[in-house]
């Protein structure tokens, strides 16, 4: 009984000893920043040339092994990582994080003398934070505000306007008006029947929890009298913009298709259709058609 508690003891003490352990970022990983993971056993004995990386792929729910240079793509980005050995530990490195790095990932040992639960560290999440620049639009109009810093309205119109931003988490969205004290703490800004009094700079904010990914956009709005031409606003010259893009694309289509009919037509009349009826009319060495000739062979040339 003493034999087995103390075999128990020691198979207790080595197992804990063989256990892995990891180590990765302990602050908040921005999109771009340098990351490194190291992974190392609890006893400098055992050889760390035995343990590999892995790194759970969430869609498919598999761990899959990172080699020495490990490279992967996801939708337009490129990822890339690289695996180091040192003398008692394991170093992955992942230069440039992406959305798509986040893990978690983990340590698991080839051994033959280490077994579970200690042939596998805990697994080590972390994630990479990111925004992208915001975008506003305007309801009804989605593609208006791509480039335009100015919206210009007629008074008695409505406006609304929306400020989004693709993120790791879902922002705080604020709008407030230059020169005046209000907030609106929404992602939508909507305006009904503008006048003079709304115009002016309006700017959204949103707001991440790493405040150094908070980003601004501003829009003036220029309120244009009632009567005021319908080309001189923001939607019409979108529609007066967008009009003269497609007529000059028929024109140059319309352009293109005479262009290759005329030349098809030219290239069917400056070559008339070949006769080879003459071939088909044996010539003989005593007929007009032949070469004078000193032989009396009846025999056709063709």
């Amino acid at each position: 009984m003493k034999a087995f508690i103390l075999l128990s003891l020691v198979a207790l003490i080595h197992g804990s000893n063989a256990a892995l352990l990891i180590k990765g970022p302990t602050e908040p990983v921005l999109e771009g920043q340098s990351v490194t993971i190291e992974c190392r056993y609890a006893n400098s004995e055992f050889n760390i040339s035995e343990v590999q990386f892995q790194m759970l792929y969430k869609s498919s729910d598999r761990w899959h092994q990172i080699y020495g240079e490990y490279n992967f793509r996801r939708t337009w980005c490129y990822y890339s990582m690289r695996v180091m050995q040192t003398e008692d530990s394991l170093v992955l490195t992942i230069p440039y994080a992406g959305r798509y790095n986040s893990g978690p990932y983990r340590c698991v040992s080839s051994a033959e003398n280490v077994t579970a639960p200690d042939n596998a560290s805990e697994p080590l999440g972390f994630k990479v934070h990111y925004m992208a620049e915001l975008s506003l639009s305007r309801e009804g109009y989605r593609c208006l505000l791509g480039a335009p810093k100015e919206l210009r309205v007629r008074q008695g119109d409505d406006v609304v306007l929306e400020c989004s931003a693709a993120s790791s988490e879902e922002p705080k969205y604020f709008w407030f008006k230059e020169g005046s004290d209000w907030i609106l703490p929404s992602p939508k800004l909507t305006l009904k029947k503008v006048t003079a009094s709304d115009q002016g700079q309006y700017t959204c904010s949103a707001e991440h929890s790493v405040q150094s990914l908070s980003k601004k956009r501003s829009i003036s709005i220029t309120v244009l009298p009632e009567n005021a031409p319908w080309y001189q606003t923001s939607s019409g010259r979108l529609v007066l913009s967008t009009s003269l893009a497609a007529v000059a694309l028929a024109l140059f289509i319309i352009t293109m298709t005479v262009f290759l009919c005329r030349r098809a037509k030219r290239a069917r009349t400056s070559k008339g259709p070949i006769d080879d009826r003459s071939q088909k009319k044996p010539i003989y060495k005593s007929s007009v058609d032949s070469l004078p000739s000193t032989s009396g062979d009846k025999q056709p040339l063709v």
